[in-house]
């Protein structure tokens, strides 16, 4: 017996059994094969001879599903979590039921160390920390805590892909730097095995909203100062306390061009060279998205004109901007699960013409966090002007509905559909208005949005 010998037989029984029952299969196999082998991730990964690992808060499937199609262009045999699984059990799922040479695995952040540890990878990329499921995962200096842990224990070979845009993701190169040098800050010459990526255009700058999250230095306390904020707590900073200050990327973004929810364009820059590229992904975060998945690949050694290629014949995946037609309506489906993410989808929203229809469905099932008061972070104030009608559904649907109401929206342009169940909301949405339909699910929300759109046939089912 191959793989995993009968312990893996076992694990996928297992998932057959789950989604036969109806509850869908994806982790199954690989929570059970954890139980009976802990150590499953490294005997499974040996055969790989390339393995890099992917962990942010916000953009991970989109970043991967962007590094999977560069890499495959150069001839690599993809072992992936395709269907975002991303804890330990998924992981182990697609190491079981997958065949290639190279591992492309997207990490939850909480579960980064037991994976890193077991797959010892070749590159190891680290995008974005912002506040996510507090209730989950405590406060982001906890997660970057564990990620200093997981860069100081990894492997001295693996290269380390870093946000030069992030505080706390910018600092954990200096976990790379030699101990008697540990307060020096990461610079143009950066640290051994480490590839900084970042955007180099300052027209982009923005206020820095009330919502940020790393507004101090991590090594003294005091505050950073910001030249320019670009997403988020995202940009240009230093501290004047320690001089800790941002590392000047080695993979950059420069000339970007936000062109709504159609794309958006900037100009490359690589140590291999420059290159335009028509991202077909709307919105700022993809472009640091984009970013990320050249900068790995980069490390992994694709050729330049893969890199481009696999960005410029990206498909978003579902909830990410993807959109479908329904009842003769175009719906785009965009993603909110945090403060930073959705105010991102709202920047990028009103850059179009024009007043929206929205569907904003709002959860709080465990894997959307139960605290919801994350949505009075959101600055539904910028989109409010642009809103011609609005349905709320979700198990928080009163919740959404009255942070819309405090935003300036009118109460005559607001429809609660929370009782009545996702189905319904969404008719309510489709038969009140005209045009395209923003759809701004949570994550459970879009899960229960894509189920609903399956069994109306206008996507397919995403189990495997």
């Amino acid at each position: 017996m191959t793989g995993a010998g009968w312990k893996g037989t076992v694990a996928r029984a297992a998932g057959r059994a789950s989604r036969l029952s109806g509850r869908g299969g994806t982790s199954i196999p690989g929570k059970v094969l954890l139980r009976l082998d802990p150590d499953a991730i490294a005997r499974l990964s040996t055969g790989l001879s390339r393995r890099a690992v992917i962990s942010a808060t916000n953009g991970k499937t989109t970043t991967a599903a962007m590094a999977a199609g560069i890499l495959e262009r150069g001839g690599a045999h993809l072992v992936h979590n395709r269907a975002g699984a991303n804890m330990a059990g998924g992981i182990v799922s697609a190491l079981l039921d997958g065949a290639g040479d190279t591992g492309l695995f997207e990490v939850d952040e909480f579960w980064l160390p037991r994976v890193v540890k077991g797959l010892n990878p070749q590159a190891l990329l680290l995008a974005n920390l912002f506040r996510d499921q507090l209730d989950r995962y405590g406060e982001l200096e906890s997660i970057a805590d564990r990620w200093a842990q997981v860069v100081r224990d990894a492997d001295p070979e693996t290269i380390l892909l870093l946000n030069a845009d992030d505080p706390l993701v910018a600092d954990l190169g200096r976990e790379r730097l030699t101990r008697e040098a540990d307060a020096v800050a990461p610079s143009a010459a950066g640290a051994p095995g480490v590839l900084f990526f970042g955007v180099q255009d300052a027209r982009l700058a923005q206020e820095r909203q009330h919502a940020s999250d790393s507004t101090h230095c991590r090594r003294c306390g005091a505050p950073y100062r910001y030249d320019a904020v670009f997403l988020g707590h995202q940009g240009h900073y230093h501290c004047d306390g320690c001089g800790a200050t941002r590392p000047v990327p080695d993979i950059w973004a420069a000339d970007v061009h936000l062109d709504g929810v159609r794309g958006a364009r900037f100009v490359l820059h690589t140590p291999a060279g420059r290159a335009s590229v028509a991202l077909p992904l709307p919105g700022l975060y993809n472009v640091y998205n984009a970013l990320a998945a050249a900068a790995l690949t980069h490390a992994l050694g694709a050729a330049p004109a893969d890199i481009v290629a696999g960005l410029e014949a990206v498909a978003p995946a579902f909830g990410r901007a993807e959109t479908v037609v329904i009842q003769g309506r175009e719906l785009s489906i965009m993603l909110v699960k945090n403060p930073a993410g959705a105010n991102e989808v709202l920047r990028t929203l009103a850059l179009e013409d024009g007043e929206h229809d929205l569907f904003a469905v709002l959860n709080d099932k465990v894997a959307d966090g139960r605290d919801v008061s994350w949505i009075w972070d959101v600055d539904f104030e910028h989109l409010a002007g642009h809103l011609r009608h609005v349905t709320c559904s979700g198990t928080r649907a009163a919740e959404m509905a009255l942070r819309l109401k405090y935003a300036g929206v009118p109460e005559e342009r607001l429809v609660i559909a929370g009782g009545e169940g996702l189905s319904t909301g969404l008719d309510r949405a489709l038969q009140d208005g005209s045009g395209r339909l923003f759809a701004l699910p949570t994550y459970t929300a879009m899960l229960d949005l894509r189920a609903e759109l399956t069994r109306r046939g206008v996507t397919q089912s995403s189990f495997g």
